[in-house]
């Protein structure tokens, strides 16, 4: 008598390559779902700031108003332009103007056939749903880049941040050169001083330095936005170092061979075999100084023609807080050239992420 036969489980890893291609399927299905839900979550108040600009002026405030771009469904009766409701007829709703109001009453025309006999309708209009149509509105931007004069603006903000930018490249490149390629004594105790101000709160060298430049009379000047970013910043520093350090000094010596200096191997050898830590470096000091709202508020106040954007969106907040229409429309104008930048030099500016952290 033989014994009864039982079932053997196949583990999954052992069910052929069928198995496989489906667990990796969906692996990257659920990594990609998680990716999407994260951008989104990331990316709604963007959108929703979008949508805001672009929408008439107390739309939100409407009941009944869609969460998009929209205005008031009309039609035309008679030479005159009227509203369409959603008017509930036999079961059904229909589309109607409404060109005659009443409290129990109101009379509708079809937008479709306006040559038909009106329709009398019984009940509150007031309850009816307003038909809406989407419609983007453009006149946001133009209201406020009037009303802020936003080339100024834009020119000033520009100004201050492409000078300030270059200062600060300019005197980083320099010291994270020397910390690189020259060898003295106290260098490292040196560079370890320069790193450890990272930590330096700001509000500690706040009043100082207001004192310093009030008694230079700056005040009142570009110059304390600017002038002080031509003196390394450790951050800066460090990002360029580490670059600096990853580039072989075989070329150096090659160089040296040739005749070269110190400024002229930094310039025709280390700066263009460093450019997406330059580009990196370039791009974080251009955000931040496009950004700055605090000392441009402390040292330009009182001088609108000298201000920055951060200033002005801030004092157009304050006037305009009914109108967050207007609000969203100058902040997204103001965010245009950032994001413009970013993208152009996107590609560099990973690039330069990624390697600065890595000495190789």
């Amino acid at each position: 008598m033989t014994a009864p036969a039982t079932a053997r489980l196949i583990p999954l890893s052992d069910r052929g390559p069928v198995a496989r291609s489906m667990r990796r399927y969906l692996g990257r299905a659920t990594l990609t779902l998680v990716a999407v839900m994260l951008l989104s979550a990331f990316l709604l108040p963007l959108l929703s700031m979008v949508t805001l600009s672009l929408e008439q002026a107390g739309q939100r405030t409407t009941a009944g108003a869609p969460f998009y771009p929209a205005s008031p469904a009309t039609g035309t009766y008679q030479g005159e332009t009227y509203e369409i409701y959603s008017v509930p007829m036999d079961g059904t709703a229909r589309d109607l103007m409404l060109v005659t109001k009443g409290r129990s009453e109101s009379t509708f025309v079809d937008p479709a056939d306006p040559t038909q006999t009106p329709i009398v309708w019984q009940g509150a209009w007031r309850t009816l749903k307003q038909a809406w149509t989407f419609s983007l509105s453009f006149d946001n931007f133009t209201t406020a880049w009037a009303q802020l004069n936003f080339p100024r603006l834009l020119f000033n903000t520009a100004a201050v941040s492409v000078l300030s930018t270059t200062g600060a490249v300019l005197s980083s490149a320099l010291v994270a050169y020397g910390f690189a390629r020259f060898r003295f004594p106290g260098k490292n105790i040196l560079f370890v001083i320069l790193i450890a101000t990272i930590i330096l709160p700001f509000q500690v060298t706040l009043i100082p330095t207001y004192a310093v430049f009030t008694k230079l009379g700056w005040t009142g000047t570009w110059l304390p936005l600017i002038v002080p970013h031509f003196f390394a910043n450790a951050f800066n520093v460090f990002l360029l170092r580490q670059y600096f350090l990853s580039i072989p000094r075989d070329l150096d010596e090659a160089a040296t061979i040739d005749g070269a200096g110190p400024f002229r191997i930094l310039r025709s050898v280390i700066l263009p075999l460093s450019v997406p830590a330059v580009t990196a470096v370039s791009l974080f000091h251009f955000f931040y100084s496009w950004n700055d709202f605090f000392l441009p508020l402390l040292y330009l106040s009182g001088k609108p023609d000298l201000q920055t954007l951060p200033i002005a969106i801030q004092q157009y907040n304050a006037l305009y807080v009914s109108q967050p229409t207007l609000i969203q429309a100058s902040a997204l104008m103001t965010m245009a050239v950032p994001v413009i930048v970013f993208f152009l030099a996107q590609r560099a500016f990973m690039r330069g992420v990624v390697v600065t952290g890595v000495e190789k």
